[in-house]
């Protein structure tokens, strides 16, 4: 299953091939899916190679062919650990996001720090409320919610205004979904690689590129626990 951006750019390719035989070039996918740069469209066609939906032609320029189209235009859903808030009453339209039920009906009121990526260190942000949450979504330990501010990962299913679930811990694992704290300064959302005592944040959004930083400029306050959206 694909994500939005590889699907969009899987479709373009073979609409191009279709319409000329002859594969688009990186600056038109770029303009195509309104990438910022091309190492976007590279990291899409390598991941679409890796799940053998595309493959390159050895020793010719611009040589891409398609081996399959996702079934039914099929996307990546939103990951497991989503709840939904406040469903509507009926709706005739599948919800993207899948709701989880609690294994039990005990719900948890957590702070809400305010908006992630807003600009400020957690700590600074006043006027702190309040968000209720299935206890099923928390596991151990002490949390607090994010209100999710931008499209940085929206490849991970966190869209603008979602709720992250955050559990308050100052270390994370490579690949894990972190609140980072950059330079004391700056909150942000992103997936956690630590390299040779650099730290790498990578966004879930091909439009945007990873952020590296040195020893000392990035302090972890959390990893996602979960996610709740509000229809």
């Amino acid at each position: 299953m694909l994500t939005t951006k590889q699907h969009e750019l899987l479709c373009f390719i073979d609409e191009r091939l279709k319409d000329t035989g002859v594969s688009p070039s990186f600056e038109e996918m770029k303009d195509e899916l309104g990438l910022k740069s091309k190492s976007g469209i590279h990291r899409l066609i390598s991941a679409l190679e890796e799940r053998e939906f595309l493959r390159r032609l050895p020793n010719r320029a611009r040589a891409l062919e398609v081996l399959k189209l996702p079934e039914g235009g099929m996307v990546a859903p939103a990951p497991s650990n989503v709840v939904e808030m406040h469903p509507p009453a009926s709706s005739h339209a599948p919800s993207p996001v899948r709701e989880v039920a609690p294994a039990n009906d005990d719900i948890l009121e957590i702070p809400l720090h305010g908006k992630i990526a807003a600009g400020m260190p957690i700590e600074a942000i006043e006027g702190q409320s309040a968000l209720s949450v299935p206890a099923a979504l928390l596991g151990p330990g002490e949390h607090y919610a994010l209100e999710v501010s931008g499209d940085s990962m929206i490849e991970a299913g966190i869209l603008d205004g979602d709720y992250a679930l955050i559990q308050k811990t100052e270390i994370a694992r490579d690949g894990e979904i972190v609140v980072a704290l950059i330079h004391e300064e700056e909150a942000t959302l992103k997936y956690l690689h630590k390299d040779n005592g650099s730290v790498r944040l990578d966004p879930a959004n091909a439009a945007y590129e990873p952020q590296v930083y040195g020893p000392g400029e990035v302090r972890i306050q959390g990893k996602m626990a979960g996610l709740l959206r509000r229809y």
